[in-house]
C-alpha cells in the first residue's frame, strides 16, 4: 500500500508542467500546478475556478469582475499527458527533494504499468480538478490516477470541449453595476428618474480556457439590457425598461425610456427612500461551431432614491 500511495503523491506533483496562474504567473503554490479565474462571493464563498494538476490556461479580460456563481458541472476530469516513453521518463527522473530515498525507490519499483506501455502507440491521461468546487475531491477519488488510451481516443471522464467551455464560463465575470440616476441627489413625484450604468469599461468580457496543443474554448459576455425594480408597488411608481446597452445618460435631446417615474413621495418609507434594484444582463455566447450555450450573466446592485413632493403655495387676492 505504501508504494501505491508514494506513486500517487509523486505523480500528482510531477507529471504536468504548471499552468499559468492569473494571480501568480510563475505557476501554483506549494509545488501544485494551479490556474485561477475566480473571486470571492458576497458571503466570502469562493466562486469560479481554481485548477489543480491541470495544464489548462485561463485568460482574458473577463476574470476580475463580479461572478454570478456559475459552477463547473463536473469538478474533475482526465487531461492528455504524454506518450509511453515520455511518461516513464518523467516518473523515473523527476524526484522532488522532499521524497525520502526509500519511498522513491519503492516508487521506481512500481513502474511496471508504465514500462509495459513503452513502444505502444497511445497517450497517458492524468487527473485534474477544480479545487473551488466542494465536490472535487470525492470526484477525484473515483478516478484512477492514470489511463492509457489508443491514439485519437478520449477515455471516459476525458475533458471535452463543452467541459472546457464550462471552465471558461465559471471564470467569466462582469463589472459590478454602478447605478447612475438623474436627478442624482433627490427626485420628485411625477419627475422622470433616468437610470443607466456608469464606469462600465469594456462592454464585452471574454474568457478563454486553453488546453495547449489540444483545444480551446472562449465564452463572451456582452452588456445587454437593464432590469429595474423601483423598490415599491406599481401604484407608486411606473418603470420603463427600454434599457439596451446598459441604458443611456440623461440628455434633453433624448426621449426618456429607461428609469422610474415615482407617483408618491418616499417620506413614508422606513428610511425615507425607495431602494431601487438594477440588474445588468450580459448575454453569453460560445465561440466556434458548438451546439450548447449558457444563460446570461446577471449581476445586481441597489440604489437609494429619495423622492420629494413639490409644494405649491396659492396666494389670495388681498
Amino acid at each position: 500500500m505504501s508504494s501505491v500511495i508514494g506513486k500517487m503523491v509523486v505523480a500528482g506533483l510531477l507529471l504536468l508542467a504548471p499552468a499559468v496562474s492569473l494571480d501568480n504567473p510563475g505557476g501554483g503554490t506549494g509545488g501544485q500546478p494551479e490556474a485561477k479565474g475566480f473571486q470571492e462571493g458576497k458571503n466570502g464563498e469562493t466562486v469560479g475556478v481554481i485548477l489543480k494538476d491541470s495544464r489548462i490556461v485561463v485568460s482574458g479580460n473577463g476574470t476580475s469582475g463580479k461572478s454570478d456563481g456559475y459552477r463547473v458541472r463536473r469538478p474533475c476530469w482526465y487531461e492528455p499527458g504524454g506518450n509511453a516513453e515520455d511518461m516513464l521518463k518523467k516518473q523515473e527522473e523527476a524526484k522532488p527533494e522532499w521524497i525520502p530515498a526509500t519511498e522513491w525507490n519503492r516508487h521506481l519499483e512500481s513502474l511496471k504499468e508504465f514500462k509495459d506501455k513503452v513502444g505502444k502507440e497511445g497517450t497517458w491521461w492524468t487527473r485534474a480538478y477544480n479545487a473551488a468546487d466542494p465536490n472535487a475531491l470525492s470526484c477525484l477519488a473515483a478516478l484512477e490516477p492514470y489511463v492509457f488510451v489508443p491514439p485519437n481516443t478520449t477515455p471516459p471522464a476525458g475533458i471535452t470541449l463543452q467541459e472546457l467551455a464550462d471552465i471558461a464560463r465559471a471564470a467569466l465575470t462582469v463589472p459590478e453595476p454602478k447605478i447612475e440616476v438623474n436627478p442624482d441627489a433627490k427626485s420628485y413625484v411625477n419627475l422622470d428618474t433616468w437610470v443607466w450604468l456608469g464606469d462600465v469599461g469594456s462592454k464585452t468580457r471574454s474568457v478563454t480556457a486553453t488546453l495547449p496543443g489540444v483545444m480551446s474554448a472562449t465564452v463572451t459576455a456582452t452588456l445587454g439590457s437593464l432590469e429595474i425594480k423601483s423598490g415599491t408597488t406599481g401604484e407608486r411608481a411606473t418603470v420603463k425598461q427600454d434599457c439596451a446597452d446598459g441604458g443611456k445618460p440623461y440628455s434633453k435631446k433624448e426621449t426618456f425610456s429607461c428609469g422610474v417615474t415615482y407617483r408618491r413621495a418616499s417620506a413614508d418609507q422606513s428610511r425615507g427612500v425607495y431602494t431601487m434594484t438594477v440588474t445588468a444582463v450580459w448575454p453569453v455566447t460560445v465561440e466556434g461551431n458548438v451546439n450548447f450555450g449558457y444563460a446570461p450573466v446577471q449581476v445586481s446592485a441597489d440604489r437609494d432614491v429619495a423622492v420629494g413632493e413639490v409644494q405649491s403655495v396659492v396666494k389670495g387676492d388681498g
